[in-house]
């Protein structure tokens, strides 16, 4: 009879953890068969554009697609690199599954609040689950080009809350950056929002070429969100507050990753158009000063050549030029990496020993910290280039739009980013069990481990 009640206890247990999964599953469905029913009639076929020069344009840019979609291989090595042994498959379950997720999610509503016809500047309203395409294909290769994108966005929490999250969690999380939050920045941005309007008050454009701020500053900033609310894995800090270095499993896994997102960054950068060899050196030149200084101040500092250190002083650099990449000159590209690599060594050391935050692989200074640079850095160095003027340039009102914009998105990420977390532990829980964690994510959470001989 124990043995009968227990049973019958384990079963309502699941049903109540996937209870909520059938609903939205449900209600996903009713909500895309009625757009169907409502929105099937009245648009033409989409039509082939025959234009030699759009479909090279076009090319180019699912080519860049590409190579963003595989810096999450990149995403996957680094993080589980920088982490411990007995999580590693928990972490490249999330990098996999955070872009497959936040894919679907972008394409029923991401993508139309993002980049739909805009409503006072604040949010797209047609075009959900791509039902009312437009006039011709290029929309389909604006959606690929965002997507990942999107995906991109999502995956930088991974690392900032590894090793004690609950996995179900980080999906519900990865659904609703892709739905919500990154999109309506973005629209902001991007997509004939308000912060693209700024000449309505006498101010140019916020400029962000290629996300410094819509991908990297709000999935930093989300991350840090994430990670307070999450709280530290154990044993990170003493009683007295101090840091315990709880070192990561594989520095080649690093060192791969590393590689791996340098080389898709020119697919985040370059994109198309005529400065596509200027944002491919700037790129370049950016992310090699950022390796080049993280190494030699590290030396300084402690007398060790700290690899981990110089990739994480690259990513600072290419995080740092993404917004102006296409806005200043080489010169300007290599002082933005330059600088870029303090800020981001200062922000991981405020990050662990005054907000005692927890953040493994140091996300939130590479991509939330060094992102508002990134924004900040063109209204000082942009010289012209695609009609943006810094102080550089002679135009002192950028700097201006630029400072409004690191406001923005700073207080976007960081309060949807609580508010979403809080919701999650709230409802769903988001820690695992002191056991658990002990244990490890990996045997907990998936019944596997990526080391069995060990």
């Amino acid at each position: 009879m124990l043995a009968k009640d227990w049973n019958l206890g384990i079963k309502e247990t699941n049903l109540r953890r996937f209870l909520p999964y059938v609903l939205a599953g449900l209600l996903a469905a009713a909500i895309m068969v009625g757009w169907n029913v409502a929105f099937a009639q009245g648009d033409p076929p989409l039509q082939e554009v025959d234009d030699p020069a759009t479909h090279l344009g076009n090319l180019t840019t699912m080519v860049a697609a590409f190579l963003v979609f595989f810096m999450q291989a990149g995403f996957a090595f680094l993080g589980a690199g920088l982490i411990r042994s007995k999580s590693t498959v928990n972490y490249m379950t999330k990098s996999f599954m955070d872009f497959a997720i936040a894919s679907l999610s972008f394409w029923a509503f991401g993508f139309a609040l993002m980049m739909g016809t805009s409503a006072a500047g604040i949010a797209g309203t047609d075009n959900f689950f791509l039902l009312s395409g437009g006039s011709d294909w290029q929309v389909y290769v604006d959606w690929m080009f965002q997507m990942v994108f999107a995906g991109t966005a999502a995956t930088i929490v991974a690392g900032t809350v590894a090793e004690r999250t609950k996995t179900q969690a980080y999906f519900a999380y990865s659904f609703l950056i892709g739905a919500i939050i990154y999109p309506l920045y973005g629209h902001w941005v991007w997509g004939g929002g308000w912060l693209g309007s700024l000449d309505a008050i006498g101010l140019p454009a916020a400029a962000d070429y290629a996300g410094s701020g819509v991908v990297h500053a709000v999935g930093g900033f989300v991350a840090l969100a994430g990670a307070a609310v999450v709280g530290p894995r154990m044993g990170k800090f003493n009683a007295d507050g101090s840091a315990n270095d709880l070192r990561g499993h594989n520095v080649p896994f690093v060192i791969i990753g590393t590689f791996i997102l340098f080389f898709g960054w020119f697919g985040f950068n370059i994109n198309s158009g005529s400065s596509i060899g200027l944002n491919a050196i700037n790129t370049l030149l950016a992310g090699a000063t950022g390796a080049v200084v993280a190494l030699y101040a590290q030396l300084i500092r402690t007398g060790k050549a700290d690899i981990l250190m110089s990739c994480n002083g690259a990513l600072a650099g290419l995080v740092g030029i993404t917004a102006p990449v296409a806005h200043v000159d080489p010169w300007a590209a290599v002082v933005i990496g330059a600088i870029a690599a303090p800020i981001m060594m200062i922000s991981v050391s405020v990050i662990e020993k005054v907000f005692k935050i927890d953040d493994p692989v140091g996300a939130v200074s590479v991509h939330g910290t060094c992102g508002l640079w990134g924004l900040l850095a063109v209204g000082i160095f942009a010289n012209g280039n695609n009609d943006v003027n810094g102080l550089v340039g002679g135009d002192g009102l950028q700097i201006v739009s630029q400072l409004i914009s690191m406001g923005v998105v700073l207080a976007w990420a960081l309060a949807t980013g609580f508010l979403m977390f809080l919701v999650l532990k709230v409802s769903m829980g988001v820690r695992l069990s002191p056991e658990e964690e002990e244990m490890g994510v990996d045997a907990s959470e998936h019944g596997i481990v990526a080391y069995p001989e060990g």
